[in-house]
């Protein structure tokens, strides 16, 4: 049965698949044993195990539950929005949000798509694919519509921006040191993620199309 990331957090099953995740973006699959995990979440392996019944599923719902997250959320955010900007801003904000709220959900895709390429391949394909169709299906239209720069490569662009989002905030703390003297973390991570999406946006839409229904209230720095 799945679990879901918004469920409570004193859910057994839940804490068992955070602190997994946060071990195996940490230690590795191999570094990590099923007692350090149960440990961390203040049970015992047979608890776990209840859940899990062995490393590679409670490795497999980590990853599943992760990457499912997407093929439900897509739908809703471009129902809601009501133009192909604000579509875009859904689901780049959206995408962001969820990897910032725990960095270590972005390191473990990156360390998994290192060690493990075959199988996350399989799991991207199953799981990225059909909503990055989507995704391409709206460049597509954008292009269709002179608001798109016809130039792009609807694939080729949704897979770089995967791993520019996944890949910035997983080595964000390697990287974020380099705020000038006298501004603080958290002002720099906000920086970092503002250009993150900038960057993102400025190489999809034509400059007017960019600018066109900013979201009430935006400012610079917001």
């Amino acid at each position: 049965m799945p679990a879901d990331w918004s469920a409570p957090q004193d859910d057994v099953r839940t804490r068992i698949l955070r602190e997994a995740t946060r071990m195996f973006a940490a230690r590795g699959f191999n570094g990590t044993s099923l007692s350090d995990i149960a440990g961390a979440v203040g049970i015992r392996k047979p608890s776990l195990l209840y859940h899990f019944p062995s490393k590679d599923e409670l490795r497999k719902s980590v990853l599943e539950l992760m990457l499912a997250r997407w093929n439900e959320l897509l739908p809703r955010l471009l129902r809601a929005a009501t133009s192909a900007k604000g579509q875009f801003d859904a689901v780049v904000h959206e995408t962001v949000a969820f990897f910032v709220e725990d960095p270590d959900r972005a390191r473990l895709l990156v360390r998994e798509a290192l060690n493990r390429p075959g199988e996350m391949g399989a799991l991207v394909s199953k799981y990225v694919r059909p909503w990055a169709a989507v995704v391409c299906d709206y460049i597509r239209k954008g292009q269709e519509q002179g608001r798109v720069y016809a130039d792009v490569d609807p694939e080729a662009y949704v897979a770089q921006i995967i791993n520019l989002m996944i890949s910035s905030i997983a080595t964000y703390e390697c990287i974020g040191d380099v705020a000038p003297p006298g501004v603080a973390a958290t002002e720099m991570r906000a920086r970092h993620i503002r250009e993150l999406c900038r960057v993102a946006k400025s190489s999809l839409f034509l400059p007017d199309a960019a600018r066109e229904e900013e979201p009430a209230g935006a400012t610079k720095g917001s």
